[in-house]
C-alpha cells in the first residue's frame, strides 16, 4: 500500500523525510507586529525572532485551513494521515479532521486518519517518523493507527526557555512575576501534560541549571529507553542541545538521536535559545 504523511509545520522534517517522498508539511501562519508570515520555505527565522521580541503583543497563529488538508487528502496514495500540533494549542487538528471529513463526503470512502500530537516540534517529528516505520513494516491500516496513538500516549515532552517574554506576553506569567524572574535569571523547565496542554515541572537559576534540572526530569520519567529516539529540538543553540544529548547518553541508551534546529512556528515556542526534547 502507498501512503503519505502530512505534518502541519510546527512539526520539523529531517532532510531524510524531505527526500523520501512520503512526507509534506501544510502550513501554519503567523501575524506579528503587523506582519503576517507563513511558514514555508520563505520563513526567515532571524527576522520573526525580531519582531517577536520587538512586539509588545505575543504572536498568533493561524492553522492549515480545512481546504488545505483536503488538498492533501487528494493524493494519489492509498492511505493518508496527519500530524498536527496539540489540540490544546491550536485549532490544526480539528481543521485536519474537517478536511478529511469534507473529502469523504465528496469523492467516497479512503484511509485517512488524523493524529492529535499532544505535543508540538519534534514531537510530531517522531509520531510521523512511527507512522513511517509501522507502514515500511507492512502493518495494516488499522494496525498502524493503534501502534501510533500507543506512541503517543507514551510519549513525554519538555523544554527550558531562554526568555520569557512569550509566556508573559500570552498571559501565563504575570509582567511582575516575569520582570522578577527575568532579574533572577530564573529559568523555567516546562513540560506537555498527558493532553497535550503545558506545565511547569520546575525552575532554577541560570539556564546551565535549568537544562541539568531538564535532563533529570527525563530520566525521572524514562522507560524502555533501548526503544526509543531521543529528539532535540532548539532555536539558534546547538550547543545547547549537544549538551543536553550529551548528558542524557551517560545515564541512558537510546535507540536513535537527532537534533534538529526549529525553522518555523516552533521558534515562537522555543523562543531564541530554548531547547525542547522529546522521547
Amino acid at each position: 500500500m502507498s501512503y503519505r504523511i502530512i505534518v502541519d509545520s510546527c512539526g520539523e522534517l529531517t532532510e531524510e523525510m524531505k527526500a523520501s517522498g512520503h512526507f509534506e508539511t501544510a502550513s501554519l501562519q503567523i501575524e506579528v507586529a503587523g506582519h503576517r508570515i507563513t511558514d514555508d520555505e520563505t520563513f526567515d527565522q532571524a527576522k520573526f525572532l525580531k519582531l517577536v521580541a520587538e512586539s509588545p503583543e505575543c504572536p498568533k497563529s493561524s492553522c492549515p485551513s480545512p481546504e488545505r488538508y483536503l488538498e492533501g487528502y487528494k493524493c494519489g496514495e492509498d492511505r493518508v494521515y496527519a500530524v498536527t500540533l496539540s489540540a490544546e494549542l491550536s485549532g490544526s487538528y480539528n481543521s485536519a479532521v474537517l478536511g478529511r471529513d469534507l473529502y469523504l463526503e465528496e469523492y467516497g470512502e479512503k484511509d485517512i486518519y488524523v493524529f492529535n500530537s499532544r505535543s508540538a516540534s519534534v514531537g510530531e517529528t517522531l509520531i510521523a517518523l512511527k507512522i513511517q516505520e509501522c507502514e515500511e513494516q507492512g502493518m495494516s491500516f488499522r494496525e498502524v493507527v493503534d501502534t501510533v496513538e500507543a506512541y503517543i500516549q507514551e510519549q513525554d515532552t519538555y523544554f527550558v526557555l531562554e526568555t520569557l517574554d512569550i509566556l508573559r506576553k500570552n498571559g501565563r506569567l504575570t509582567g511582575v512575576k516575569a520582570v522578577v524572574a527575568t532579574v533572577l535569571n530564573i529559568k523555567p523547565v516546562m513540560g506537555a501534560t498527558p493532553e497535550g496542554t503545558i506545565c511547569q515541572l520546575g525552575q532554577t537559576r541560570g539556564i546551565k541549571k535549568a537544562l541539568v534540572k531538564l535532563v533529570d526530569e527525563v530520566v525521572k520519567n524514562l522507560e524502555n529507553s533501548r526503544e526509543k529516539i531521543l529528539a532535540i529540538s532548539h532555536c539558534n543553540c546547538r550547543k545547547r542541545a549537544e549538551y543536553v544529548r550529551d548528558m542524557l547518553k551517560e545515564r541512558a541508551q537510546f535507540k536513535d538521536v537527532i537534533i534538529l534546529d526549529t525553522a518555523g512556528i516552533s521558534s515562537m515556542y522555543a523562543a531564541d535559545g530554548g531547547v525542547i526534547v522529546v522521547v
